[in-house]
């Protein structure tokens, strides 16, 4: 059957960038998308596959039900858009001011259509179930994947797996890992409320620049002298506001940020290491602060059996010239909500623009990718979730017997 899914999806490669190319020119923004959310479950309502909306929010999920018994495992997909002008020079550049697919969900999307497609017209043949999870809101916590499961979408579901494209590994690359993949993604703001006044007498002030200024130091040494080095920690300070007359000394600053762990452990621990440093830095400057953390997404933790089973498919699907181990990535992603229930694998999947050398990043007003890997991550995908399900099967008749 692998042979007929891989054929299949190549019949239908053009509709799959055509499909992509429509959905870059009508991005809508998380917990916005409406449009898209409809043109998903009309795409699976034509082929007479049986759909669910507004799960979760504006989540779709579909299912294909085998000719034969057996498990059941998902396959999901994001589909919302970030705010970002589009400056690409390309015919299918977003018709949305302010809006754009700068991450690849567009692609993500499309890639599942056809492959549910196809996975619909092979339907008779195959052991177990396959549901379709298109997920709105990943870029904007708190996500929408929390709320889906919440809603159902994992009701009976025995694995999950997904993809994400990136944009800057050689198209043809698959990258998995075991165990952490992607990092917990949380934020940080502190107010510094200090005593302005003239730029001229600061004896008579509480210098909140100062005081930010000195924080913004010591938080460095969290990372560096609290945290295990075996272990892995990001503390940024990326954005300082204390705007003022060059003459006056500031009365308030404004510090905003994000911690990145893998280890829940390490994770509370940097919580807790940020009030304590920026306590002890006001009390120094006989400032005050207010502080607040917020938990995003947690770390994508990958389970083995499943991620062993991704490696070998992709191995074999054409298209795919490498199969590599990737280090950990520190950026977030709510997947890792899926994997928290049931048990799967999230990979990367190279989309480098051909004859680039430095490829644009995610997030980036001109940001694209190959649409080559459409094909090599739907091959992929469709590929894992027929081998889980014949293995599985194949698994669980061993046992009976």
């Amino acid at each position: 059957m692998q042979i007929e899914l891989f054929e299949s999806l190549e019949n239908y490669y053009d509709e799959m960038v055509s499909i992509r190319r429509y959905l870059h020119q009508h991005p809508e923004l998380s917990f916005q998308e409406y449009e898209t959310a409809a043109y998903i479950a009309n795409y699976y309502e034509k082929l007479g596959i049986e759909v669910r909306k507004n799960v979760g929010g504006n989540g779709v999920v579909a299912k294909i039900i085998g000719g034969k018994p057996g498990p059941t495992v998902a396959l999901r997909a994001d589909f919302d858009a970030l705010p970002i002008q589009d400056e690409k020079d390309v015919e299918y550049k977003s018709k949305v001011p302010g809006v754009m697919h700068a991450c690849g969900h567009d692609g993500h999307t499309a890639a599942l259509l056809v492959l549910g497609k196809v996975l619909n017209e092979l339907k008779a043949d195959i052991e177990g179930s396959i549901v379709l999870i298109h997920q709105h809101a990943e870029e904007y916590g708190p996500g929408g994947a929390i709320a889906m499961i919440e809603d159902g979408c994992l009701e009976g579901v025995d694995a999950i797996f997904g993809t994400h494209l990136w944009a800057t590994v050689p198209t043809g690359t698959v990258q998995y890992r075991v165990g952490p993949i992607m990092a917990a993604a949380d934020r940080f703001d502190i107010h510094i409320q200090g005593s302005g006044g003239h730029g001229a007498q600061p004896h008579k002030t509480k210098d909140s620049i100062v005081t930010a200024s000195q924080l913004v130091v010591n938080l460095q040494q969290i990372v560096s002298r609290k945290v295990d080095p075996t272990k892995s920690a990001v503390v940024t300070v990326a954005s300082f506001s204390a705007e003022n007359a060059f003459n006056v000394i500031a009365d308030t600053a404004e510090l905003g940020g994000t911690v990145r762990t893998f280890d829940e452990d390490v994770r509370s621990q940097v919580e807790a290491e940020l009030e304590r440093v920026i306590k002890g830095t006001c009390i120094t400057s006989d400032s005050d602060y207010t502080y607040n953390y917020k938990r995003g997404y947690p770390a994508v933790i990958n389970h083995k059996e499943e991620t062993e089973l991704l490696k070998q498919v992709a191995e074999n699907v054409p298209g795919v010239t490498i199969v590599e181990e990737t280090d950990p990535q520190m950026g977030g992603e709510d997947f890792a909500y899926y994997l928290q229930h049931v048990k799967g694998s999230f990979f990367f999947t190279g989309a480098a623009p051909e004859g680039v050398e430095h490829p644009i990043p995610h997030h980036h007003p001109k940001f694209d990718f190959n649409e080559k890997a459409l094909l090599i991550s739907s091959k992929t995908l469709g590929s894992a979730a027929l081998s889980f399900l014949k293995n599985h099967k194949v698994n669980c008749e061993t046992i009976k017997q």
